[in-house]
């Protein structure tokens, strides 16, 4: 009987022990795999980190560079959550044991919390007497603060303006204060929610009906109508201001225009109208109040960008749309073409990563193609030093480094287009640029003109992305109301600013504010007041 016992005491010790080294190896394993998954989001993030200082220093190389950085984004996002993941199982895993140590993985310091932000102090309750001998003489040292950045969910609330009446007791009148001003006719919302509900429409992209579920969940019942007529009675409102933006970007010296494709519902279907844009950023040479025009459309006529642009003298930088050919046929808008477009064409012709993908049947990759890019680059290339510098110093570069290898690569499409047939994708490419070389050739005489007509690119880039969410503007009306919008909200992005902030605070100055001071709620007007204030 002793016997038995024994032998199971030394069985269950060696179940013991055996259990323990399971948990070591289950901890070391878990250890490992947190150590890999670590060093997995940390490549990525240099990764993602090395490909925008490359940006930054070396600007766009290829149409593919933000579709990359946008990958890289997603892989990060994916890794971070695994390594966190892993880090927490492998404490789980090291605290069955002793000895294995848990993993800790090596994170970037925390920037600190904006100093703006209000605090909230909760103070721990203090002990009543000492944890080592029970005396209750306790004497604060100090104090230690951990900060925890917390967000308070959205408070709906009705403000009651109340206007007391007074009678006199000498003659009976009555006196009330008047009443106050409102964002709107007959408005029911508030300045702030008026502008929340135009930047969650055109800003992010939410339609009103998305808007209207979602107020309901809160216990807030916003019919779609309902909040329509406020978006109809906000865009009337700000129109004034939209004129005074439309007015500062045509009397720029240089505009950049671009147009993409709107459908607009139609009779129980859709038809493919046209937003249009028309930006003023003199970023590049040192200028300020950068501002961008949107207008829409229901064709594609050229008959729009001469009704829009029928006030503007100066440099128009686009595409080669033939729309507006009769602009510069009256001699009052110079045309400056787009580089990138002219690059795009030989770079599709070019790209080893994309014909790879094709296989076997995929076209060899054309020589004359890939060289016509690397002297296209090597002009992008000196464009990018002298970016941001006054007019008259980026003339000079030009004129002295660049013009000769504008030159050198006029000359080199024309030799090597004589030997191709005209159904050639690369004489295609050559004849692009060729046929408009006045054009192409123009910023070497202005120390204005940019090299591309990628700022007005990027004030279509949102909505192109938007598309997805609303479908189709309702009407012909509704995309002129939303060019209003569109054309407050991008601006406000462009000199920095919290589009719904700026918003809400100029429909609330708006109805009040003389037609001579309106000037006043202009972008960078109302970021520079503001300045000052949050200086102090």
């Amino acid at each position: 009987m002793e016997n038995g016992s024994t032998e199971i005491v030394e069985l269950r010790a060696q179940l013991a022990a055996a259990l323990a080294r399971a948990d070591a190896a289950e901890a070391d394993l878990a250890r490992e795999r947190a150590k890999a998954s670590s060093t997995e989001a940390l490549i990525a993030s240099l990764k993602l980190h090395i490909e925008k200082l490359r940006r930054e220093l070396y600007g766009q190389r290829s149409e593919r560079k933000q579709r990359l950085l946008e990958q890289y984004e997603f892989e990060l996002e994916e890794l971070e959550a695994k390594a966190t993941e892993d880090e927490l199982a492998a404490e789980d895993a090291a605290a069955k044991t002793t000895s294995v140590q848990a993993f800790e993985r090596r994170r970037p310091a925390r920037r600190p919390f904006p100093e703006h932000l209000p605090r909230e102090r909760r103070v721990e309750p203090a002990p009543e007497c000492c944890e080592a001998c029970g005396a209750d003489k306790l004497v604060k040292l100090g104090e230690t603060i951990t900060e925890t950045l917390e967000s308070v969910p959205r408070q709906w609330k009705v403000i009651q303006t109340v206007r007391e009446k007074f009678s006199c007791r000498c003659c009976e009148h009555i006196t009330q204060p008047p009443a106050p001003f409102h964002p709107v006719p007959r408005a029911w919302a508030g300045p702030s929610l008026l502008a929340m509900i135009l930047y969650e429409k055109f800003g992010n992209h939410q339609p009103l009906n998305r808007q209207s579920e979602r107020y309901a969940l809160e216990g807030v019942e916003l019919s779609v109508s309902t909040l329509a007529d406020q978006v109809g009675a906000c865009a009337h409102a700000l129109k004034p201001l939209h004129d005074l933006i439309a007015e500062h970007v045509l009397a720029a010296e240089r505009l950049h225009g671009d147009d993409t494709t709107v459908p607009v519902l139609a009779r129980g279907k859709t038809v493919t109208g046209r937003a249009w844009v028309y930006v003023r950023d003199d970023a590049p040479f040192g200028g300020a109040k950068p501002a961008a025009l949107f207008k829409c459309s229901r064709h594609r006529r050229g008959e729009h960008p001469a009704e829009h642009l029928k006030d503007f003298t100066g440099v128009l930088q686009a595409d080669a749309y033939g729309g507006y050919n009769e602009l510069y046929a009256a001699g009052a808008i110079k045309p400056a073409f787009c580089w990138a477009h002219g690059r795009r064409k030989f770079y599709e012709l070019a790209d080893i990563a994309k014909t790879a993908k094709r296989g076997k049947p995929a076209p060899p990759i054309s020589p004359l193609a890939l060289a016509a890019v690397k002297r296209i680059d090597a002009v992008f290339d000196i464009e990018r030093a002298i970016n941001g510098r006054p007019p008259d110093e980026r003339l000079a570069v030009r004129q002295e480094t660049v013009r000769p290898l504008v030159d050198d690569l006029e000359v080199w499409l024309r030799e090597n287009r004589a030997g191709l047939s005209r159904h050639d994708d690369v004489a295609r490419a050559m004849d692009y640029m060729l046929k408009r070389w006045t054009g192409f050739s123009a910023f070497l005489e202005d120390g204005r003109i940019c090299l591309t007509n990628n700022a007005a690119e990027r004030a279509l880039r949102g909505l192109a992305l938007g598309r997805k969410s609303w479908l189709f503007a309702g009407s012909d009306r509704g995309g002129r109301r939303a060019a209003v919008i569109y054309t407050l909200i991008f601006t406000a992005k462009m000199n920095g600013i919290d589009p719904q902030a700026w918003l809400a605070e100029v429909l609330a100055r708006i109805a009040g504010l003389p037609q001579a001071r309106l000037h006043e709620l202009l972008p960078w007007n109302w970021k520079a007041a503001r300045q000052p204030a949050q200086a102090a």
